[in-house]
């Protein structure tokens, strides 16, 4: 079948994008050690070999696995092996109205659970280039136009991925949707909080034309955030604090502000001081008032944006009602 693979590059690298479908079971365990590299959460492990290769498009079942493969030093794309795969996608068709069921095409929808990179590539947009790569596949391969999938609202990375550059909607705020997570990209000790996100694959995303930073100067912001000096993991650094949340404001627009780096913010703060230890839950408990709040009164997520401020990366959410 044509279509399975594509080759791009991006800063000067170039990589493989390939759909997979080997009939070796073997050919899977690289899903399930690299997603272990990944998320370093055993508990939380894909499916097993055997069942992996059953369950994919090409066999018996309704899943699509995507690798991404480096180039060889030599050059070319010959070795398709763990040491060459760099990132990866796995998801599988679902339904959306459960009476419904598979009775109608329309019904049917594509729930991606894992997209990840390692971590010596994540400088290289791939995660977008996955993203982007599925799309066409869904459409090309599946015939299937809609597709979901959550992400950690105080994850910046995902939200300029999934909202600002693909477009998806945010459909729901789900509270401590996977019970107890742990791992590199998780804490037990934290919720682990979602958003339900929905994406129109049939839709051409629109990069919405708004003057973010006018809305920091113009004290659109529900969040209160500070700067301090912490004692974390690695040592003395300065992390953002947020003190609290507005959620009387009016405004058409407003800025909800997360951690620019939150993935750090969880490791740095893994120690055994608790007044360091509560600062990624005390954004948690404050960022999911925030969102149920304004989602509450009909305000919906418009865009995600990075903004200079003070020489500082800052990021923030924008809000329409």
């Amino acid at each position: 079948m044509d279509g399975l693979e594509k080759i791009i590059e991006s800063k000067g690298k170039r990589f493989l994008l390939k759909v997979e479908n080997s009939e070796d079971q073997n050919d899977y365990a690289k899903y399930e050690e690299l997603r272990e590299e990944i998320w370093g959460f055993p508990d939380d492990n894909m499916a097993g070999m055997r069942n992996m290769i059953c369950e994919n498009f090409f066999h018996e079942g309704s899943s699509l696995f995507i690798a991404v493969f480096s180039e060889a030093e030599e050059g070319g794309f010959a070795k398709q092996d763990r040491a060459h795969l760099v990132g990866f996608s796995y998801g599988y068709v679902g339904v959306k109205d459960k009476e419904i069921a598979f009775r109608e095409l329309d019904n049917l929808q594509f729930f991606s659970m894992y997209t990840g990179v390692r971590e010596d590539f994540q400088d290289f947009g791939l995660g977008i280039l996955i993203k982007e790569f599925q799309r066409e596949k869904l459409i090309d391969l599946f015939g299937v136009y809609t597709s979901t999938c959550t992400y950690d609202p105080l994850t910046g990375v995902n939200a300029y991925r999934n909202i600002h550059h693909l477009g998806m909607e945010v459909v729901e705020y789900k509270v401590a949707l996977y019970a107890d997570f742990g791992g590199r990209l998780n804490r037990r000790d934290i919720p682990s909080d979602r958003f339900v996100m929905l994406w129109d694959l049939k839709k051409e995303p629109q990069t919405p034309d708004l003057d973010a930073k006018s809305l920091f100067e113009g004290k659109q912001v529900v969040t209160e955030v500070e700067y301090a000096e912490i004692k974390g993991k690695s040592g003395v650094l300065e992390l953002e604090i947020i003190k609290g949340v507005s959620v009387g404001l009016d405004q058409e627009f407003l800025l909800v502000e997360i951690p620019f780096d939150f993935f750090r913010m969880l490791r740095e703060t893994d120690v055994e001081d608790q007044r360091v230890r509560e600062i990624p839950l005390e954004w948690r408990f404050k960022i999911r008032e925030a969102f149920q709040g304004y989602l509450q009164k009909g305000y919906k997520v418009f865009d995600f944006r990075p903004i200079k401020i003070d020489n500082r990366k800052r990021d923030f959410y924008i809000l329409k009602k």
